[in-house]
């Protein structure tokens, strides 16, 4: 019994120290290296109460890997999916600097919207608007 528990320990041990020694460059493949060791373990466990080890060990490194892979990968899409969202948010975004006759700026974001863009204030233009435009509505 301690030679098994000892077998079992050092499994998890080499399993979750090859994630910080060899990396992983996605979510996806971090969740099947962690997912393989832990199964193998619990899997190990398992075996052992039926006198094998080895094949709950196999058994449980591949559910173990499959299904913290799948976890990952779902994580790696989810995160894809804001990055590009942001992406498409900064494209559609324009900050127009006014020059006030103090010498200060302010700058005016204004955002693409449909054929045309729109101001802080609700203001419509049908053209990305100059700084001559957008100066009598914030400028000084």
């Amino acid at each position: 019994m301690i030679k098994y528990v000892v077998t079992t320990a050092l499994t998890l041990a080499i399993a979750l120290t090859s994630v910080y020694v060899f990396g992983c460059e996605t979510q996806g493949q971090t969740g099947a290296l962690i997912g393989s060791g832990a199964g193998a373990g619990i899997g190990a466990i398992v075996g052992h109460q039926g006198g094998k080890t080895a094949e709950g060990a196999l058994i449980g490194g591949a559910v173990g890997g499959g299904t913290g892979y799948i976890v990952g990968n779902e994580a790696d899409k989810k995160q894809q999916k804001q990055e590009i969202q942001s992406l498409r948010e900064q494209a559609s975004t324009e900050m127009i600097n006014i020059h006030n006759s103090n010498g200060s700026i302010i700058q005016v974001k204004v955002t693409r919207s449909g054929t045309g863009w729109a101001g802080p204030r609700g203001e419509w233009y049908d053209h990305l608007p100059t700084e001559a435009e957008l100066k009598p509505v914030y400028g000084f």
